[in-house]
């Protein structure tokens, strides 16, 4: 028998190749998770995505918020547009964007990000370069309020990536049944 040639519905299409904003993005949330004396940066792709997940989508971070910190200001919208430059997908621990090891890869190349491999979890770290440009980056009013809304990440949901998916789950059903591949 001849194979399909029809794709399935929930196809991923090819991921696009990882823009500087999307590297700038990734790049102030690491160094933000960073920056304590404590820190190891950020614990696992799995906890990179589901923090990620909150720092791109606002209303969710907001609803979420609303949830767990009801007395806490959340801050500006850092997408003054309400545009998602690139939706993530439902994928088998939650919110996924396939271009996240192209926008890692890119991050750990030019030098600003270093992975760090303990057990079978990968950590992410700014390096001193990184530092610098997440510093620059935030200091740029257009970048200040995704700073600032990584810093209220840490604050509120510095958490496994395991308890941020259950935390996801738990707060957006929809996400839960959701199909695999499908755009969020």
């Amino acid at each position: 028998m001849p194979p399909s040639t029809t794709a399935p519905t929930t196809a991923v299409p090819p991921a696009r190749p990882p823009s500087a904003d999307a590297q700038a993005r990734l790049l102030l949330l690491i160094d933000v998770f960073s920056e304590t004396k404590a820190s190891k940066g950020i614990e696992g792709r799995m906890k990179l995505a589901k923090l990620d997940f909150l720092l791109r989508y606002p209303a969710h971070f907001n609803r979420l918020m609303a949830v767990r910190r009801p007395d806490v200001d959340a801050g500006e919208d850092p997408w003054l547009t309400g545009t998602i430059e690139q939706s993530m997908i439902r994928y088998k621990y939650g919110p996924w964007d396939p271009a996240y090891y192209a926008l890692l890869g890119a991050l750990t190349g030019k030098g600003l990000i270093e992975p760090k491999h303990e057990d079978a979890i990968a950590t992410y770290c700014t390096t001193p370069a990184g530092r610098e440009v997440a510093r620059a980056l935030a200091e740029n009013e257009s970048w200040r309020p995704v700073r600032d809304r990584a810093v209220l990440l840490r604050r509120y949901f510095n958490l496994t990536g395991t308890t941020l998916k259950n935390l996801i789950y738990e707060t957006f059903p929809d996400i839960v049944e959701a199909d695999w591949g499908t755009h969020l």
